[in-house]
């Protein structure tokens, strides 16, 4: 019973920002990372952003210096800052999470995906 929401995707002029989130909600022992994948269409499904429980991160290198992941423990929440966006940005975003919803399992969860467009 553990569900992923987004929230915060949109339309936005090319060097805009956003900032997506995402909330982990249901039965929840821990959980190990969370992070932020793209698809754009015609294009395969991409990692955007990462970061685990240590809050160590990773960044795909078309958004480095651009975009900020960060995450709040206490309410299960990963945000994704966006700035200076460029049209090639534009994808569905989904958030993911790594999570041990009991002592004796672990599993990958997805959110239902929110669309950033980014286009004047």
């Amino acid at each position: 019973q553990v569900q992923l929401v987004e929230s915060g995707g949109g339309l936005v002029q090319p060097g805009g920002s956003l900032r997506l989130s995402c909330a982990a909600s249901g039965s929840i022992f821990s959980i190990n990372s969370m992070g932020w994948y793209r698809q754009a269409p015609g294009k395969q499904r991409e990692l955007v952003a990462r970061i685990t429980n240590s809050h160590n991160t990773n960044y795909a290198d078309s958004v480095k210096g651009r975009f900020t992941i960060s995450r709040d423990n206490a309410k299960n929440t990963v945000f994704l800052q966006m700035n200076s966006l460029k049209p090639e940005d534009t994808a569905v975003y989904y958030c993911n999470a790594n999570i041990r919803p009991t002592v004796f399992r672990v599993n990958d969860y997805w959110g239902q995906g929110t669309q950033v467009t980014v286009s004047s």
